[in-house]
């Protein structure tokens, strides 16, 4: 009779796999909006402390809001990091009045400048670029500056489909990142395909472009959720994984979760530490609930609420 040979179940390439995805986790940001941050009681009892929150101002929300809700933030312990959208700010003496407001009455010294998703600007500027070269967030002592970033283009900047304009946009920030006392990173757009997403980044290191990459991620949601969301915000190549996925009706009524996007990018960058990619960024189009919840799961000792941990 043959000896049985028992063999190691898959766990410790689990554990390696798990152990890599922590770590690529570390230090996650995640964003709300005012509206969305007044139903949380308390972002202490979702988040890490000191966790980076981006706070999306969408056209029409009062800078009284945004500023609240950056103040809140941080008097609970976070690291507030308001979006400064080029198109929906009138002028120079808007954008200085803003920036001042954020940093006196709530301790902001970061902020996301990107051009915004309006078409028609509300006054002088148009992109970040403009937003940059102001010298306003220099003069306020801003000591982090985050751009956006496009895995997949941007047909809002190349209509044609290419990526030259985009590609242009990055050498420019890449040389003002030269200029600047603040540090620099680019937050990118989420998208659903790990592989794409690699060659991309490498080739922005080939062409000189190495500022840290903040990789956007689509945390938990239904599925109709997140192609909704995906089409309004321009998501390329990508959306055909969500696509694939809605063809299948034995995954079309589950949620959503990015582990194989992250388990695919933590393992890419276990095994090349020097990989540009350096944070998550969560956009928490399911709820933030959901998001924060599948963080703690995925995060174990990285990602516990600051409540928890104070205990």
């Amino acid at each position: 009779m043959a000896l049985l040979s028992f063999k190691k179940k898959a766990a410790p390439a689990d554990n390696i796999n798990n152990a890599a995805l922590e770590d690529f986790l570390k230090g996650y940001s995640i964003e709300v909006m005012p509206r969305t941050a007044e139903k949380v009681e308390n972002f202490r009892d979702l988040l890490p402390a000191g966790t980076r929150v981006y706070i999306a101002h969408i056209e029409g929300t009062p800078i009284e809001d945004m500023v609240a809700t950056a103040a809140r933030l941080r008097d609970e312990g976070f690291d507030p990091m308001p979006h400064f959208p080029a198109r929906i700010i009138k002028d120079a003496n808007t954008l200085e009045e803003w920036v001042n407001r954020y940093a006196g009455d709530a301790g902001v010294n970061q902020g996301l400048i990107l051009a915004g998703g309006v078409s028609q600007p509300h006054g002088e500027f148009h992109s970040s670029m403009q937003l940059l070269e102001t010298g306003i967030f220099d003069k306020a002592g801003f000591k982090r500056l985050h751009v956006a970033g496009h895995p997949e283009g941007n047909k809002d900047i190349d209509p044609d489909g290419s990526d030259k304009n985009v590609s242009d946009a990055l050498r420019w920030k890449q040389k003002f990142s030269e200029t600047t006392d603040a540090e620099m990173a680019l937050a990118t757009q989420f998208c659903f395909e790990a592989g794409p997403v690699i060659e991309w980044a490498n080739a922005l290191k080939a062409n000189g472009v190495d500022l840290p990459i903040h990789i956007g991620v689509a945390g938990p949601a239904k599925l109709q959720t997140l192609i909704k969301f995906s089409m309004a915000c321009g998501v390329g190549a990508s959306l055909k994984v969500l696509q694939k996925r809605a063809l299948d009706v034995t995954k079309l009524l589950l949620p959503y979760e990015p582990n194989e996007f992250l388990n695919e990018l933590a393992a890419h960058k276990a095994a090349n530490p020097d990989f540009n990619i350096t944070q998550v960024h969560f956009f928490p189009l399911g709820g933030i609930k959901a998001n924060a919840n599948w963080a703690i799961e995925n995060g174990g000792a990285s990602t516990v609420p600051a409540a928890t941990a104070q205990l």
